[in-house]
């Protein structure tokens, strides 16, 4: 285990100084491997926000390059690297932003084939795909793997978020929720227009990806409730948060 430099002391001092945290968390956090699904409008503020929090290394998955039409809500990219392949120019921007993190980068799309190669080089799950076939990937494939995963989505002005530990119980001895739990089948093709297609604020994705960066940092050093069973809405044009539990369905549950 590499211990926290005096470089690292020092820069993440304001987290050190939190009793909840403090350098036992900071340390945790050094030694954590998070996978981020997506270098776009919600992997964007996660991947910053974690490489400035000091996780140790951080994974970072998308086929995807960058184009002028992204760098309205994925601020992790600029004017200059508009044609860079998406892991390219994030892991450039997190070299700036903290040289002590660790980046691995697949120029690929995620898919339960591709984690079941790789996914288990991680601890921790993020997922900031924009897209129903990825999401329940992540979901299969975290729970195949029993690690958390972080789940955010977005469109137009809202957005939400909730962390997934189906191989967990919870305090009332019973398991904890699968995503089909949330969501149990897929919707229609086209019934869901993409944003492409509708638009989305671009503030609105760091605001969604802030949280998922939050409910990370919290899962990795035990601190605070995570949002298992919970889902968190934001509606922005409200100024409102709401949030709703939901648990495992009966049926299932009695079946395993």
């Amino acid at each position: 285990m590499d211990t926290l430099t005096r470089e690292e002391i020092e820069r993440y001092r304001r987290h050190i100084l939190l009793p909840e945290i403090g350098g036992a968390g900071q340390q945790k956090m050094k030694n954590a491997r998070v996978l981020v699904v997506g270098a776009g409008g919600l992997g964007a503020p996660v991947l910053q926000y974690l490489a400035a929090a000091g996780i140790g290394t951080l994974g970072i998955v998308d086929d995807d390059r960058v184009s002028l039409s992204n760098l309205q809500r994925q601020v992790i990219h600029d004017t200059g690297t508009i044609s860079e392949m998406k892991t390219k120019s994030a892991r450039d921007a997190i070299a700036r932003l903290n040289p002590n993190v660790r980046i691995v980068d697949f120029e690929e799309r995620f898919s339960l084939e591709w984690a079941e190669r790789h996914l288990s080089r991680f601890n921790l799950l993020i997922d900031g795909s924009d897209n129903f076939d990825t999401r329940y990937a992540a979901a299969d494939a975290a729970e195949r793997a029993r690690i958390p995963l972080v789940t955010g989505a977005v469109g137009r002005f809202d957005g939400s978020v909730t962390v997934l530990k189906p191989y967990e119980a919870g305090a009332d001895g019973a398991l904890n929720p699968t995503y089909r739990d949330l969501f149990p089948e897929k919707p229609p093709e086209g019934l869901i227009p993409s944003c492409a297609e509708t638009g989305i604020v671009g503030a609105l994705t760091g605001v969604i990806g802030t949280v998922m960066a939050m409910e990370a940092i919290k899962l990795l050093t035990g601190i605070g409730e995570p949002l298992v069973g919970r889902l968190m809405l934001y509606d922005s044009l409200a100024a409102r948060f709401d949030t709703i539990k939901y648990r495992r369905r009966a049926a299932k549950a009695a079946a395993e």
